[in-house]
């Protein structure tokens, strides 16, 4: 009997950012210390079904119809903790027990508390922040409540229901010119990659960038735009006394940070450790800690700052978000950052998995 740890990798959802996850799970997959640890992929396709062979993640990717191949499932059951099989006589054990799981799923379904829920009902330690902290991580709205408790600064903004918008569509037209002004961003409340998003420059902009939103999602927030916006970025580690990283910069290649300066190679530069002063330097790190601590994160956060360096002091630097399951592919920051810590990649997954392990 192997001594190895089971370590099962969720990837893939049915969210809009089901292809970044797929890449980040390569990465991670890769990264795992084949010798200590026995990698169980699960994929979820983009339609919701659960499965775990060698060629999962191929399957995924090569958008292959995967109606045919045996199913498997995390279940709600603590007796069993782990992988059940709904064609057992096919592919062997009933159940396959799963030690950690490391979920690399970004949005809807993955990185919402939906799928955390799942493992807490299961009894299986996982990777990352709980239910509670996810959640309130990927909707922005309740998020920027909680930062601004924290006495956390964050962009001026309104929010509204997509369907509220088509009752009060005049007055909530006016009330975003009076609230933001243009430049403004409009945004999904509830995911992430940048994934509709749209800057919009002026009035004649702004109906088509809400109806862009409302496709992802039933709840819309539009945010004031920082005037000459640098893109700052800190990761923490850490449960109950995390720690941060030193704070980077990005120099996107568009117009803001959207998916393509985000994930096509050569789609943005980063800059480590960001060239900005020690007294922004510490703040952006003492920020994210506290930003952290306030939606209840665990293991690996991101926080987004946007800062204006042409204001005096502190005036320019607000939070735009927190992201309680960052990117993990070879063009993300976390990496970048832990790397230059001295924790390379193999080194931070090992973290990871080591911290959901003894801290559930």
């Amino acid at each position: 009997m192997s001594n190895k740890i089971k370590v099962g990798v969720v990837f893939g959802g049915r969210s809009a950012e089901h292809e970044v996850s797929l890449v980040s799970a390569a990465s991670v997959m890769k990264a795992l210390n084949k010798e200590k640890y026995e990698i169980i992929p699960i994929g979820i396709s983009p339609e919701g079904k659960w499965l775990s062979s060698s060629d999962t993640l191929r399957l995924l990717k090569e958008k292959v119809h995967v109606g045919q191949y045996p199913e498997h499932l995390i279940v709600p059951d603590p007796l069993k903790q782990g992988l059940v099989s709904l064609n057992p006589s096919l592919t062997g054990p009933a159940v396959y027990r799963v030690d950690v799981l490391f979920p690399i799923l970004h949005g809807t379904f993955g990185e919402d508390g939906t799928i955390q829920g799942l493992f807490e009902l299961a009894d299986i330690p996982y990777v990352g922040s709980g239910v509670l902290g996810s959640a309130v991580g990927m909707d922005k709205v309740i998020q920027k409540q909680l930062l601004l408790q924290a006495k956390i600064p964050v962009a001026p903004g309104i929010w509204f229901a997509a369907s509220e918008f088509e009752k009060k569509q005049k007055g909530l037209l006016s009330s975003i010119e009076k609230k933001t002004g243009f430049p403004c961003f409009v945004k999904p409340a509830n995911l992430g990659s940048s994934i509709g998003i749209t800057k919009v420059h002026n009035r004649k902009e702004l109906l088509p960038a809400i109806q862009i939103a409302a496709v992802y999602d039933v709840k819309i927030l539009v945010e004031k735009a920082v005037r000459s916006p640098r893109e700052i970025e800190c990761s923490v580690l850490g449960n109950d006394e995390p720690i941060a990283s030193i704070p980077g910069e990005i120099i996107p290649s568009n117009e803001f940070y959207d998916y393509d300066a985000k994930y096509a190679p050569g789609g943005s530069k980063h800059i480590l450790p960001a060239q900005i002063s020690p007294n922004i330097y510490q703040n952006v790190r003492m920020l994210a800690l506290r930003a952290h601590q306030a939606l209840g994160c665990r293991g690996v956060s991101r926080t987004d700052f946007r800062y204006d360096d042409r204001l005096e002091g502190t005036d320019g630097l607000i939070c735009l978000e927190v992201n309680t399951q960052p990117g993990m592919t070879a063009t993300s920051l976390v990496p970048e950052m832990a790397a230059h810590a001295g924790m390379d990649f193999r080194a931070l997954v090992r973290w990871m998995v080591e911290d959901a392990s003894c801290n559930r």
